[in-house]
């Protein structure tokens, strides 16, 4: 014969929602904002003088400093997102 007599589990308790680090926030955001910097600086030397389109280094560099400022449009953005 066995002994079935067992105590019911207690009850998970539910988990607490995620906080963020608000240092670490503020260094996302401000390292975005300067990853912007070169977006910027590309853009003014094109409206400037659209000239500089006609060399293809310009254009690549240009191109890059734009990618470069996508990445410090997506940091920002994770950094003000809600949490999960």
């Amino acid at each position: 014969m066995s002994n079935n007599l067992q105590a019911p589990l207690p009850p998970i308790p539910p988990r607490p929602p995620e906080q963020r680090n608000g240092c670490l926030t503020a260094l996302m955001i401000l390292g975005g904002i300067v990853l912007l910097l070169p977006g910027i600086c590309a853009v003014m030397i094109v409206g400037f003088d659209s000239s500089v389109l006609r060399d293809a280094t310009t254009v690549s560099i240009g191109v890059t400093f734009l990618a470069i400022s996508a990445g410090g449009i997506v940091l920002i953005w994770f950094a003000i997102r809600p949490p999960r």
